[in-house]
């Protein structure tokens, strides 16, 4: 039907030219030149009407084309009005732009989707061009290392060298562990690489996972499993020597009672005092050793900061004075909390107390500081601080694994305890050190135990 209408009226404009042509002829060949010019003129607007009738579908599939040009979805075409003849394929026009939008629509959909689940990670992702810039970085990337924007990776060099030189040396499929200090804090990250390429143009894309406390978390559970098997060699060990010393230990009392030769059975008697007496020094040391691998879930309660840091200097007080240590106390807020145990706390507090004050020892003016204060992301973190011989730098990576210490009556256990205290409130433990400067050690807690 369509197609008879515009055949219709296509041939009713090629009659109404071919008589007025005719005409025109007619009155030429009559000498009416009046008429056969106002002919020409009739016949020249009708010839520029059959072209407007012939191209203006033309000119509208120029305009739609030039719309998807540029990417013009918006323009609506009159499908029921206008010309009847582009009617048609004017609706053809909107169905095709209506298609293109619900695309767009859904592609940004997508978009949004991805932004969201990128950002909701814990892990950070920067994606760059083969000339450093930066095309995407999510937020966790950017807290991870305390930088409010990146705009080339190139900028990481001055801020991070370390982990810029791992970047450069990164291989795709085979991820590495790059140790940082970030701010206050030491972490260690999972460095992935992988490249693409989008629309013939090479991009990098790098995946940083904070692995700090996977790391300590596996740590210490080899430590632990070490610490049960010792413990569990040592007291089978043990155990029968500290009961057969006893059983002679007896056996020569009897012996004396009945007048034996005494050189002989004193000779004996003190041999097994002292067997007893190391049995019984190996049988406390592997308890405490067990109850170090066994150590109970931390029982929570509402804690002051200022109360426990108070009652960790009082219950050191005297031994302190006596070594002439100044120890100073601050809190910033006075009513900072924490939803802590705070006998495990007041535990670490107490080795760490200990520890500053034999670094101090050859120190004129000894001091401790204990501190606390809330950070900018409104973490607690209680520091002991000391102006004492401070740390080799060779030593600061060991001072945490048990069994390891540097004074000749330690037992090694003190820090190691500390940090598995904390790893049970979800925190952790740095050390800041300088030889021939001082030590603080920092306790940090996630915002879950922060009230």
């Amino acid at each position: 039907m369509i197609f008879k209408s515009l055949d219709t009226r296509l041939l009713g404009r090629l009659v109404l030219l071919l008589a007025v042509l005719a005409g025109s002829g007619y009155a030429t060949l009559h000498h009416a030149y009046g008429l056969a010019l106002g002919a020409l003129a009739l016949l020249l607007l009708l010839v520029v009407d059959l072209v407007r009738y012939l191209t203006r579908g033309q000119q509208a599939l120029v305009d739609f084309t030039l719309a998807l040009h540029y990417r013009d979805f918006s323009r609506q075409y009159p499908a029921q009005s206008g010309p009847a003849s582009l009617r048609p394929l004017h609706e053809a026009f909107n169905q095709v732009n209506a298609t293109f939008r619900e695309l767009r629509a859904e592609q940004e959909g997508q978009f949004q989707y991805l932004q969201t689940i990128l950002a909701l990670l814990d892990t950070g992702i920067v994606s760059y061009d083969a000339a450093g810039t930066v095309a995407w970085v999510n937020e966790a990337f950017k807290q991870t290392l305390h930088l409010p924007y990146l705009k080339n990776i190139r900028a990481l060099q001055a801020r991070q060298p370390v982990l810029y030189e791992a970047i450069c040396r990164a291989v795709p499929g085979q991820p590495a562990v790059v140790k940082l200090t970030v701010g206050p804090q030491t972490v260690q990250l999972l460095v992935s690489a992988t490249q693409f390429k989008l629309r013939g143009e090479a991009f990098t894309l790098l995946a940083f996972k904070n692995v700090s406390q996977a790391l300590a978390d596996t740590e210490t559970a080899a430590w632990q499993q070490l610490l049960r098997v010792m413990t569990h060699e040592i007291m089978n060990s043990v155990a029968p020597i500290a009961s057969l010393a006893d059983s002679l230990g007896r056996h020569v009392q009897r012996a004396q009672q009945q007048e034996t030769s005494g050189e002989l059975l004193d000779d004996v008697g003190t041999g097994i005092r002292i067997i007893q007496q190391r049995s019984e020094g190996l049988l406390r040391f592997a308890q405490v050793y067990r109850d170090f691998s066994t150590l109970a879930s931390p029982q929570r309660t509402t804690l002051y900061v200022q109360e426990l840091l108070q009652t960790t200097r009082q219950l050191l007080s005297e031994q302190l004075a006596a070594q002439g240590i100044e120890v100073t106390l601050s809190v910033r807020p006075a009513h900072l909390t924490l939803h802590a145990d705070g006998h495990l706390l007041e535990q670490v507090l107490i080795n760490l107390v200990l520890n500053a004050a034999q670094a101090v020892t050859q120190t004129p003016t000894p001091r401790i500081s204990l501190l606390a204060w809330l950070d900018e992301q409104e973490r607690v973190v209680i520091e002991v601080k000391d102006n004492g011989s401070g740390i080799p730098a060779d030593m600061l990576d060991s001072i945490f694994i048990p069994f390891f210490t540097t004074h000749p009556n330690g037992s090694g256990i003190g820090l190691s305890l500390a940090k598995q205290i904390m790893q049970l409130h979800q925190g952790s433990i740095q050390v800041h050190s300088v030889d021939g400067m001082g030590s603080a050690f920092q306790m940090w807690f996630p915002l879950s135990v922060t009230l």
